[in-house]
């Protein structure tokens, strides 16, 4: 069987908020009373762009790569998850064609912090920022997102062959 030129890849990730961290979300830190909590800087969006980018090739998922069991993870940039996935992506013979996001929180309001989100993915990914789209939803105060207990993200790439 011979491999489709395009291959589909979705993350998700959810972590709870708590009041002594900072929150990042896609490498841009956010104004806000509370943070995310990890093993690592708990970037809720980069690993779920991580999971995107390994799922996509059936790599397996951010935890096999990277386990929060492992001492040297802890308190880590998630762009080095990113950075590795992508590399793995490029080195198998792969490019983003696009990465579509969504950051599910009932506060703070993201609105004024995509576009600083999209810029970061573009730069951490290497691909223009025309291909990366981010959206951010609220809980409509239902579940753990609407009580603000936690955030989750949501990725969406499609990879492309290039050789």
């Amino acid at each position: 069987m011979t491999i489709p030129p395009v291959r589909i890849g979705l993350g998700h990730d959810r972590h709870r908020l708590v009041s002594d961290k900072p929150l990042i979300l896609g490498g841009v830190t956010i104004e806000f009373d509370r943070g995310l909590h990890g093993h690592s800087d708990a970037d809720v969006l980069l690993h779920a762009v991580t999971d995107a980018l390994l799922g996509a090739l059936a790599l397996g998922d951010i935890g096999e790569w990277f386990p929060n069991t492992d001492p040297q993870w802890a308190g880590a940039n998630s762009a080095v998850f990113v950075k590795a996935a992508i590399e793995e992506v490029r080195r198998r013979g792969w490019e983003i064609a696009n990465l579509d996001a969504t950051v599910h929180a009932e506060r703070p309001k993201l609105s004024p912090y995509k576009q600083a989100i999209a810029e970061s993915l573009a730069t951490l990914l290497g691909i223009p920022r025309e291909q990366i789209n981010v959206k951010a939803k609220t809980g409509e105060k239902v579940g753990p997102i609407g009580r603000e207990e936690a955030i989750d993200a949501d990725a969406i790439v499609l990879l492309v062959r290039t050789v």
